[in-house]
């Protein structure tokens, strides 16, 4: 399964825009229940305003709120964005620490937004499991933990630690492009041969393409041999 996700995803990587640890952590509090789209057009202007640990303990908070508010909950985010700045800055001398340990000790991070830092920005492995990377793993049977801590470590033991970042991309996108939550592709999933839960969504090959969203939709659909133009080849699932 992980062969195959690596084959469909080659790409996989954080969706979130950032080029400092300190702007991937930011832009991972912004991120709770709100898309990676929508935080990617606010963080332009909030790192430009904000580029350092000390302008977030400093800042403005009807200024800071005002530019994450299409983020939702932008009070509370707010709140841990002005932590995060002051925390780092008075235990860490400015500099985002690159220790899961004593990430999660900072407003605003818990466990799955410091693995992603520590998997992206600082080249450390880490599994993060977010809501696509917990649902995905109990409907494939790799583990029928729901604690995401627990998950976190069954799934660890499954995967060589080097791909821990990388498998927690590949199915994250999987999750967002295919394996969708109340209706998964399953007709055009390149996991399908391998996958317990196959037949929860479409298996209709024409009903699931319509299903798979994002930028490699076309390229996913070849891969599963999928033509979307019949006139022009074989029309189904190869």
């Amino acid at each position: 399964m992980l062969r195959a996700l690596a084959a469909a995803y080659p790409d996989a990587h954080c969706e979130l825009d950032f080029t400092t640890p300190l702007e991937l952590a930011v832009a991972t509090i912004l991120s709770a229940q709100c898309t990676d789209k929508r935080v990617n057009e606010v963080t332009p202007a909030l790192f430009a305003r904000y580029p350092t640990a000390l302008d977030y303990a400093r800042a403005d908070r009807a200024g800071l709120e005002e530019l994450i508010r299409p983020t939702g909950f932008f009070r509370n985010k707010a709140t841990s964005l002005i932590g995060l700045g002051a925390a780092v800055v008075e235990r860490h001398d400015g500099v985002l620490p690159a220790t899961l340990d004593e990430l999660v000790k900072l407003p605003g991070i818990g466990r799955k937004t410091a693995n992603v830092i520590l998997g992206n920005a600082f080249g450390i492995p880490g599994i993060t499991v977010d809501t696509h990377f917990g649902r995905l793993v109990r409907r494939w049977g790799w583990t029928g933990e729901e604690d995401p801590v627990k998950v976190e470590h069954a799934v660890g033991e499954l995967v060589p630690k080097r791909d821990w970042t990388m498998v927690s991309h590949y199915v994250i996108f999987h999750g967002r492009r295919v394996c969708h939550a109340r209706k998964p592709a399953c007709g055009v999933c390149t996991l399908a041969a391998d996958c317990p839960a196959f037949g929860t969504g479409p298996t209709e090959p024409a009903q699931a393409a319509a299903l798979v969203k994002g930028p490699e939709a076309a390229r996913l659909l070849a891969l599963a041999g999928f033509d979307p133009d019949p006139a022009e080849g074989s029309g189904g699932a190869a």
